[in-house]
């Protein structure tokens, strides 16, 4: 298998369902397809996901008449993958609800009803007031709506809104200030109307394609428990955080606040940020971390490994002191690689003996320390009991930052890990 069928996360942004909702912190369904061909999974088999994100594994293993079991920490994004995983819909239905709430936005914004709106301040940043007013007449019509197509509407008015966003959209985050504005303007119903043609087509052709019945359950959980939701797999595939300081409550904090799920920082922490893994300076609580400082679950796994971290997190300790940001690099490591260890000892539980545990991750630098975590998740995994870990690299990582002067030099990588139970 040439490393070129893994394909990337950009192949979602054109295959039917998983480009329901555009998010790059994965990896292509092509993944999932290979992986399962090269150990012989299929129907009747079972596939887990511990970081379920948007569903990917989840939906190639649907397409491939495999079981699986998802886990999503993040409540927003486990949304969007169940309603992705329940993509089959009445089309003639479909229709004749876009239409219906098409007209009834029209209506809502003639009335003037969206004079009486109340947005929080990032969304006023994010839209002209015209699409503004749009948006919430589309969202007061898709709430009015109901029914069992309302997640589908949903999702489609989410899509839209970076379609529509005045503010820069790039990836991860939105940013809305004037350098990054668009000059382009769009309109929000337009968007709108276009995203459901485009799910629609996705329906059709996903009821068109054959495929033998499975069974499919994503759960709104922590993969540090995933043994609480999965009892014996034939395969784990995922894609954890990255130790990169990426922060995946902020990431969707514009879709949130649009829909009125939070409306601010510390509501996102306590409802998001906090239930999600180590993987950002953002989570650090300093002063709590007295015991995961010291990584005792990875001590008790690997010695060696171990002693490599904790000079890593002491030289970035160092460093902090050092740099104007000061930011918590140090605790990110430890905390991340204390709840990566939980995790490997769960997929242990889990899988059936002589079966893999695939996972799709980077290696970092943060203030230029390197990490090698592929090599570190292999050697934890069998220290937990697995029988042997290989790595395969697939891309390299960073290089379009080759220019930064305030950027360190090490060359960057991701790789697949694969380890044998």
């Amino acid at each position: 298998m040439t490393v070129s069928k893994y394909g990337t996360f950009k192949d979602s942004l054109n295959a039917p369902v998983h480009r329901w909702f555009t998010y790059p912190a994965g990896y292509s369904h092509k993944l999932v397809e290979a992986k399962a061909g090269e150990y012989g999974i299929g129907p009747g088999g079972l596939i887990a996901d511990p970081f379920v994100g948007t569903g990917t594994t989840s939906l190639a293993a649907k397409q491939m008449g495999v079981d699986s079991v998802g886990v999503e920490a993040h409540p927003f994004v486990y949304w969007v993958a169940q309603t992705k995983l329940d993509y089959e819909n009445d089309l003639d239905l479909l229709e004749k609800e876009a239409g219906l709430i098409s007209e009834h936005s029209h209506d809502i914004l003639s009335e003037g009803c969206h004079m009486d709106a109340h947005w929080p301040d990032l969304v006023h940043k994010c839209f002209d007031e015209e699409n503004l007013d749009r948006l919430y007449a589309l969202r007061t019509a898709v709430l009015d709506n109901g029914g069992e197509r309302q997640d589908f509407f949903k999702v489609a008015l989410t899509a839209a809104l970076r379609d529509t966003t005045s503010a820069g959209a790039g990836w991860p985050y939105i940013a809305p200030s004037k350098f990054a504005e668009r000059k382009i303007r769009r309109n929000a119903f337009h968007e709108f109307s276009r995203r459901c043609d485009l799910m629609a087509q996705d329906v059709a052709q996903m009821l068109a394609a054959t495929a033998p019945a499975s069974e499919h359950r994503l759960v709104n959980g922590d993969a540090r428990r995933l043994s609480d939701y999965v009892e014996k797999a034939d395969m784990i595939l995922t894609s954890p955080p990255y130790l990169n300081n990426y922060d995946y409550a902020d990431r969707t904090r514009m879709e949130t606040y649009f829909w009125g799920l939070y409306d601010s920082w510390a509501d996102i922490t306590a409802n998001v940020r906090d239930k999600l893994m180590m993987a950002a300076t953002t989570q650090v609580r300093r002063g709590e971390m007295v015991d995961t400082a010291g990584m005792p679950l990875v001590a008790s796994l690997d010695a060696v490994v171990h002693g490599d971290l904790q000079d890593a997190v002491e030289r970035l300790e160092e460093l902090r002191t050092q740099k104007s940001g000061k930011k918590s690099y140090d605790m990110m490591a430890a905390g991340y690689f204390e709840d990566m260890a939980q995790v490997v000892m769960q997929a242990r539980e889990v899988l059936k003996v002589g079966c893999p545990f695939i996972l799709v991750l980077g290696d970092s630098a943060p203030y230029g320390v390197h990490v090698p975590t592929d090599e570190i998740i292999g050697r934890l995994a069998v220290g937990a009991g697995f029988s042997s870990y290989s790595v395969e690299v697939i891309r390299t990582r960073g290089d379009k930052w080759a220019g930064n002067s305030q950027r360190h030099k090490i060359p960057l990588r991701e790789s697949i890990v694969t380890v044998i139970r």
